[in-house]
């Protein structure tokens, strides 16, 4: 059971990312903490976490941003939901604050543009296929295997509800794209694994993924070492990051710790490999990778309209 910490949000709404692939569009955190506890999150390490098993919910949020998008000299053309949380975590506040904000801006004809790697009710499905056009979703399906998905996703949705909703949307008509990130290095970056993934998504003519490994800070194995019972598990994950290749998390100014050129190398080539046997395009984020890419993973859709071409240009 997840605690939820009621906040008024005092900045303002729309506030551009340091990311370099959100740089364009205006991004939303409808809380501080997420219900889904991936072990492996970034976000868990920041000072306005409220920890494990709570979240903080910026319940002001609507009605800000109802003020603030007819201030706006220019109109986003769409918004990102969530650089540091989810939009669909499993708590009834967030799903319904997420619903009216959704509903508020597609009504205004601002785009709305997510990554999930939740459950998304049948209520906010309908919304998002009524405005189809104006949508592009991001699932984030790190594996099928459920056995390693509980142990560093234990609050997310189970890997099959995450590739029946890739299967309703593209349905639907709404741009989606999979994500298959993190990457857990030992764990599911290898061929069966991999194919089982892409396999699937070439049956839902999913033609759009974007990759990367996971990347670590001290606070992130720790959540590891402790959370994730299976210490095999966790220790199979660990060691490829000792030694790791320090880098700069490109547009943020961050340092983060990766597995070796030479390893992501060797998982990006064995994904893109095994991707084309389904006609399936890979981008790599590059915020994460700038040591081997060069171009945008394309997070959050193409709200500007302007081509993605030409296609991403990676160093290998």
């Amino acid at each position: 059971m997840t605690e939820v910490l009621l906040a008024r949000r005092k900045a303002a709404v729309l506030a551009p990312s340091q990311l370099a692939c959100l740089a364009k569009i205006p991004t939303v955190n409808l809380t501080a903490g997420c219900a889904h506890n991936c072990v492996y999150c970034y976000a868990r390490s920041y000072s306005q976490n409220p920890g494990r098993g709570r979240i903080t919910l910026y319940a002001n949020t609507l009605e800000m941003l109802r003020a603030e998008l007819p201030r706006k000299r220019k109109r986003p053309p769409a918004v990102y939901f969530s650089p540091s949380s989810d939009a669909f975590q499993p708590v009834p506040q967030v799903l319904e604050l997420t619903y009216k904000i959704f509903e508020f801006l597609l009504a205004q004809r601002v785009g709305v543009a997510f990554l999930t790697k939740g459950k998304i009710p049948d209520r906010h499905m309908n919304l998002l296929k009524a405005h189809a056009p104006n949508v592009h979703a991001g699932i984030g399906l790190t594996t099928r295997d459920e056995r390693i998905s509980r142990a560093f996703e234990p609050g997310a949705a189970p890997p099959e509800a995450r590739v029946a909703q890739i299967a309703a949307l593209r349905q639907a008509g709404i741009d989606t794209q999979v994500r298959l990130d993190p990457i857990l290095p030992g764990l599911t970056d290898d061929e069966e694994t991999l194919n089982a993934v892409f396999a699937t998504l070439g049956r839902l003519d999913v033609r759009d993924v974007a990759i990367s490994t996971a990347f670590i800070r001290p606070s992130i194995a720790r959540n590891v070492r402790h959370h994730v019972h299976d210490k095999k598990l966790a220790e199979t994950f660990l060691r490829h990051y000792n030694p790791g290749a320090k880098l700069t998390m490109h547009g943020a100014g961050t340092s983060v710790t990766m597995p070796p050129a030479a390893t992501r190398k060797a998982i990006y080539q064995r994904v893109r490999r095994l991707a084309g046997r389904y006609g399936i395009a890979i981008k790599i984020c590059t915020c994460k990778n700038g040591d081997l890419a060069t171009d945008s993973c394309h997070i959050a859709g193409n709200p500007s309209g302007k081509s993605h071409e030409p296609e991403q240009r990676t160093l290998f």
